[in-house]
C-alpha cells in the first residue's frame, strides 16, 4: 500500500490535466465543489455523490465516557460528526485494485 496521500493541489492538477482548464479554473471548481460541500453539510443535509458514497452529520447525544489513563468518569458533551459511507461501486473498485495488487505481488 501507498503511503502517499492525495492533497487538494493533487486534485485541482488532475482537473487541471484532465479537463483542459487552466490551473486558476481548475482550483476556483474545486473550491466551489468543496464549499457547496461543507455549506450542505454545516445545514445538517447530507451530500450523495453517486458511485462514491454518502457524506451526513449524526448528532451525537451528551454521555459518560471513562479516561483510560486514570479510570475515571468523563462527561462527553453533545456533539455532531461528519460521517462518510462509501458506495458498493467504490467498495468494490478499491477491493478489485487491492485483489489485483496482491496478485501481483506473488
Amino acid at each position: 500500500m501507498s503511503e502517499y496521500t492525495v492533497t487538494r493541489a493533487d486534485i485541482i492538477d488532475a482537473v487541471y490535466k484532465e479537463v483542459g482548464l487552466s490551473r486558476t479554473e481548475s482550483a476556483i471548481i474545486i473550491e466551489s465543489i468543496l464549499k457547496h460541500i461543507t455549506t450542505t453539510l454545516i445545514k445538517g443535509e447530507e451530500v450523495k455523490l453517486s458511485g462514491f458514497g454518502v457524506f451526513d452529520v449524526r448528532v451525537k447525544k451528551p454521555r459518560m465516557g471513562r479516561n483510560p489513563k486514570t479510570g475515571r468518569d468523563v462527561p462527553i458533551s453533545a456533539r455532531r460528526v461528519l460521517r462518510f459511507r462509501a458506495s458498493n461501486i467504490l467498495k468494490n473498485r478499491v477491493n478489485g485494485a487491492l485483489t489485483k495488487e496482491v496478485s501481483n505481488q506473488d
